[in-house]
């Protein structure tokens, strides 16, 4: 009888263990990062691209979080809104998106770029998962009334959803050549560092607004 009861507290107490072990592992956030090679860390290793940066960053600073990268160097709205169902899985507790830059080095007319964005937020908002919006700036080169239709898409999509916006993901970075790669576009590690201090307190806002995973 005492080896019995024995075993049946060392079933309970392993019972306990693994319980609390996945009660842990349900409560960590999963978010995606979602875009271009911007997201991806075009040219870097994977821990010096913006999620892994990011999430150290947000683990640094205690929050509970995994940050898939979702990035498709190259990837422009268009391609984006084509993945976007299967990229960002089930589970997944909020999404950082980040798209357009490809689309305005294109000369994508900005309307079918806000029409893309609208699509993916509208399926993200049908899911349930919450979006923290990444905003971009079209190159000079592109001209005044490019510029103003483009610029004007993050905030005015931002506004229709209701989500937050970080409005330029480059910046700090986009007129420093010692943070860009020789290609003058992409940001290197050290660059990439800059955007994610700059971005910290916008996306740790968003971390915290995100309920708690049960």
């Amino acid at each position: 009888m005492k080896f019995k009861a024995a075993a049946y507290h060392v079933i309970v107490i392993t019972g306990l263990i693994f319980g609390s072990a996945f009660a842990v592992q349900a409560q960590t956030l999963q978010l995606v990062g979602f875009g271009d090679s911007l997201m991806a860390g075009y040219q870097l290793a994977p821990k010096e691209s913006y999620t892994a940066q990011l999430e150290t960053a947000l683990k640094a600073r205690g929050h509970d979080v995994v940050i898939t990268n979702a990035g498709v160097s190259g990837d422009t709205t268009s391609g984006g809104l084509s993945r976007i169902d299967w990229s960002v899985p089930d589970g997944t507790h909020g999404v950082i998106l980040e798209l357009g830059a490809n689309d305005a080095l294109r000369g994508v007319s900005p309307e079918q770029t806000e029409k893309n964005l609208d699509s993916m937020l509208a399926r993200l908002k049908e899911r349930n998962i919450p979006v923290l919006l990444v905003g971009m700036m079209a190159p000079p080169n592109m001209g005044g009334d490019y510029g103003q239709r483009f610029n004007a898409i993050f905030p005015k999509l931002a506004a229709k959803y209701n989500v937050p916006l970080y409005p330029f993901f480059l910046d700090g970075v986009v007129t420093h050549e010692d943070l860009q790669l020789q290609d003058r576009m992409h940001p290197n590690e050290k660059g990439v560092a800059v955007m994610v201090e700059k971005s910290l307190p916008a996306v740790e806002a968003f971390v915290k607004s995100l309920p708690t995973p049960k």
